[in-house]
């Protein structure tokens, strides 16, 4: 979806767009609204062990009862697991029975669902500050992750503990976790598996080939200066600091490497003051190339004509949440964790005393675990780390000093979370090793003392090291990166860049006598599709199948439901409309939309819609005013419905008094409570030439940009969030306006967008590295295509890598694996670049498909159970035990499990209609889901 009009927002933290396609996979649960769906009887708690089945635990704390858990040794979905573990559930009016809204157990109150409608109708979309969340544990770790997948998507692997809670978070679930252990909840308390001892006695000592490593590293350098990447002309400065840094660690000082500092010299201003040289930098930037000019013997003051230490100095927060600042010690525009800590180093290793408070939100990055979130989170949000931050920070803290308790519990963890093979996976739960946190961990667990598990981390990479000297991300891979070798290098020479200095290079020589016998690894991946970008005939086909698009019309909302998935299927059709692959079932699907088709339960779109009712949806309204302006049929009569007038009728006036939710604020659409819903029913307004009528809304959109980023937030109301998703639609919402007075805004918001960009070309989202946002930012990024050409590329070539056999993509690069439809929808009409402002297909001369007949009824599922049961966790009532039919409210009721609670909380964010935008980032999973 581009062209030079438009341009992208960002999904910071990580992720909007993906709102709405992870309620729709939770939405996906497919039962009968009103009525609920029977609790299946519980499978007795002791049968699930960390080898077998998945216990799932509902909270109904807030209604006057206890945790209540429940077992089930076959599950297939976290919905399931939620039934099968003995819990009811109901759904919304509007979303049906997937959107979960009401949970409910035979062990407490005789079965009542709460929340009662005496304080939540279930007609639409609960509101972010009161509905089920949805949490997720892998045998061994001690806390809980916001579950990036709806309760349908999700599949709980052997030993998995899953929790339902209601309450509220924000995008993301950071607040509102629950308030017991997994291990309160595992079968018989569960205990957590003890770490893999790494500092025994035998552990093997490789040798890295640095000299090599040097050669592949100066391979990779434009002109011996700099590094291009493919297809770019422009320099890429964040990886030219890593060749820097390779090439320090490798020879010390050279005139190769002078070459490569004189580059990123005259470089400066473009790299780290991107809004201007009289502008605040961007900290990680300026942070890199300070520690360039201290490890080269330099001067951090006067490089690139900047005062890059007096900068950072001036730009930390005094307070927060606010534009650029998540709380109270943040480099402003940090962002990350990583981009805090080395500007904390920068100043140490300038000789410049840190702020205390910069340094004490470092100390708050460090979770319950001691894992280190990569995320700047806000002090007491959800906190879920990973290995290669976790180093890098244990490294800066320990530098700092004065942290010794936080530093003592990163290298606790470290231990505990490297592999047996000595590598250190890319994130909690992994079973793979990554190259870059296995070799940030060695240089910590080297400079702490751990000198035997950075020897065995060392070895894992000596292993995986190429035959041209490099180093790939991912264990197995075999294409060289950048970002994964010049870590690497560091590793193999027993530095870091807490110490790494051309003065005095301290390379390391482990014994050069590797054993005979290496540590068995998972085979490789299948490598990716051929080509630049994705396969999408392939991808179409994928998309088009009959055991996905029901009768050739729609998608379904999941499991055996008949009920569609209108914003999915809207989805689909933006992507069948932007390749041309298959105009035919594309008009089969917007014939179904337009001639009033309905489902299984005799829903027409405008039952999502509700386009003339009281609670008409602005979002869902602009979705589909802008699919019908896409295939050139006519939005005032679409369906029947004048989709146009509605979204005039939608405009707010103002902020509407609580607890009515319908306005967030003037000029806001009714129900639109996402910038993604808000930015379709501004391109809607403007593709039908009502740009006067359109006015409101527009500077409505314009004012939730960050005025110091560029970026735009997830939600409606704003939350202070940052995203990729969310900026990449706004851009390209404002770019269709005409005339150039939101033209400067458009230019930030995809320079911000740029700017996430991940070293292997994917984007962070709710997901963790998203396909869905990777696709949103090539949507939006083509809006400057000449300028960011590059970025396209490689984002392309990342969503190549998440294509499956079958056509379809994955949810992210991390987690679980399998061909998603709502990400599916999003990666293939994101990766052709063009805008939704100007996307267009014709349907002259194409012939609907015909209608095969329905398939017999749905598969039942019977999971079979007893009486029988074992206790959890204090407190923790079974649904399975004695009395799993009383009510009572005391202590913790023991209740099965609720999983379509859990997966209404991602749909409540994610979900293909409106109020899932506004619950969490992580619902969020492709393009429009639920707007």
């Amino acid at each position: 979806m581009g062209t030079a009009q438009q341009h992208d927002r960002r999904a910071a933290g990580r992720r909007l767009l993906s709102l709405f396609s992870a309620a729709a996979v939770t939405f996906a649960a497919g039962l009968t609204f009103v009525t609920g769906a029977a609790p299946a009887a519980a499978d007795p708690i002791e049968q699930c062990t960390p080898e077998r089945g998945a216990v799932v635990a509902v909270d109904f704390g807030p209604f006057g009862g206890g945790v209540v858990r429940g077992c089930d040794t076959t599950p297939t979905t976290g919905y399931e697991l939620l039934r099968d573990g003995g819990f009811t559930t109901e759904g919304t009016q509007h979303d049906g029975e997937g959107f979960i809204c009401r949970i409910g157990t035979a062990s407490f109150n005789s079965g009542t669902r709460y929340p009662t409608p005496a304080t939540e109708d279930c007609v639409l979309t609960p509101q972010a500050t009161a509905y089920w969340s949805y949490w997720i544990a892998s045998p061994g770790q001690s806390s809980w992750s916001y579950s990036p997948l709806g309760a349908m998507d999700r599949k709980p692997e052997a030993g998995d503990v899953e929790a339902w809670v209601f309450g509220g978070t924000d995008v993301g679930g950071s607040t509102g976790r629950p308030t017991f252990t997994p291990d309160d909840v595992r079968a018989g308390g569960g205990a957590t598996p003890s770490p893999t001892p790494t500092d025994g006695p035998g552990v093997p000592v490789g040798k890295i080939d640095v000299p090599a490593a040097a050669r592949w590293v100066s391979e990779q350098l434009h002109e011996g200066s700099h590094v291009v990447d493919e297809g770019s002309e422009t320099p890429n400065y964040f990886l030219t600091t890593e060749a820097a840094y390779a090439l320090a660690a490798a020879g010390g000082k050279s005139p190769a490497l002078d070459k490569v500092v004189a580059a990123l010299d005259s470089g400066a201003t473009e790299y780290a003051y991107p809004a201007g040289p009289e502008e605040a930098p961007d900290a990680p930037a300026a942070a890199r190339l300070a520690l360039v000019a201290a490890v080269t013997e330099g001067d951090p003051r006067a490089f690139g004509g900047h005062d890059l230490l007096g900068d950072l100095e001036k730009n930390v927060c005094a307070s927060g949440p606010a534009p650029g600042c998540t709380a109270k010690g943040d480099f402003r525009g940090a962002a990350y964790g990583d981009g805090q800590a080395l500007a904390v180093l920068a100043l140490l290793r300038g000789g410049v005393v840190p702020p205390a408070d910069a340094v004490t939100r470092l100390t708050q990055l460090v979770c319950e675990d001691g894992s280190v979130t990569s995320v700047l989170i806000g002090p007491g949000e959800h906190c879920d780390g990973d290995p290669m931050t976790t180093g890098l920070v244990a490294l800066v803290l320990d530098e700092a000093g004065g942290q010794d308790a936080a530093v003592a519990k990163t290298v606790a963890y470290l231990k505990k979370a490297q592999l047996r093979s000595g590598a250190f996976p890319p994130y909690n739960g992994a079973t793979t090793g990554s190259v870059a946190a296995t070799a940030y961990a060695a240089q910590a667990l080297r400079a702490l003392g751990e000198a035997r598990a950075a020897d065995a981390a060392v070895w894992w990479l000596s292993r995986e090291q190429l035959a041209d000297g490099g180093f790939a991300f991912d264990e197995g891979a075999e294409s060289g990166a950048l970002y994964a070798t010049a870590p690497a290098v560091l590793a193999g020479t027993g530095t870091s860049l807490v110490t790494l200095t051309t003065k005095a290079p301290e390379p390391t020589d482990p014994p050069t006598t590797p054993p005979t016998t290496p540590p068995t690894t998972a085979p490789p991946t299948t490598p990716p599709p051929a080509g630049d970008g994705p396969d999408l005939k392939k991808a179409v086909a994928y998309l088009t199948s009959p055991a996905n698009l029901r009768q050739g019309r729609y998608y379904a909302a999941g499991g055996s439901t008949t009920r569609a998935d209108f914003g999915l299927t809207i989805d689909g059709a933006f992507a069948l409309a932007a390749t041309g692959h298959d105009n035919d079932a594309l008009r089969t699907v917007v014939d179904f939309l337009d001639k009033g088709g309905k489902d299984g339960e005799a829903r027409t779109v405008h039952d999502w819609t509700n386009v003339g009712s009281a609670h008409a949806m602005g979002g869902s309204m602009g979705k589909a005013a802008v699919l019908a302006q896409v295939v050139e049929r006519d939005p005032r009569d679409f369906g029947g419905k004048d989709l146009i007038a509605g979204l005039a009728d939608a405009v707010c006036t103002a902020k509407s008094p609580q607890p009515d939710r319908s306005c967030a604020d003037k000029g806001a659409y009714a129900y639109a409570m996402s910038v993604f819903g808000q930015s379709l029913g501004v391109i809607a307004q403007i593709r039908a030439g009502e740009t006067k009528a359109a006015e409101a809304p527009i500077g409505y959109l314009a004012g939730l940009q960050h005025t110091a980023t560029g970026a735009w937030p997830s939600l409606v109301p704003p939350t202070g969030d940052a995203d990729v998703d969310s900026t990449a639609m706004a851009a390209m919402a404002l770019d269709l306006v005409p005339g150039d007075t939101h033209a400067g805004a458009v230019d930030r918001a995809l320079a911000w967008v740029a700017a996430q960009q991940l070293p292997d070309g994917g984007f962070p989202g709710a997901a963790g590295n998203s396909v869905n946002s990777a696709a949103l930012a090539v949507q939006g990024l083509s809006l400057d295509a000449g300028k960011y050409g590059a970025q396209i590329a490689k984002a392309r070539k990342f969503l190549a890598s998440q294509q499956n056999a079958d056509g379809g993509f994955n949810v992210a690069k991390e987690g679980q694996r399998g061909s998603d439809l709502r990400a599916s929808t999003q990666a293939v009409g994101g990766s052709t670049g063009i805008s939704f402002g100007v996307l267009t297909r014709s349907l002259e001369g194409t012939t609907p498909n015909p209608v095969p007949s329905p398939s017999a009824s749905a598969p039942v599922i019977v999971t079979p159970g007893d009486n029988a049961g074992s206790a959890g966790g204090p407190g923790i009532v079974d649904t399975d035990g004695p009395g799993g039919g009383s009510g009572g409210g005391g202590g913790l009721a023991a209740t099965g499990g609720q999983a379509l609670g859990l997966a209404a909380a991602a749909a409540v964010l994610v979900l293909a209609g409106w109020g899932a935008v506004v619950a969490a980032r992580n619902r969020r999973s492709a393009v429009g889901g639920g707007l």
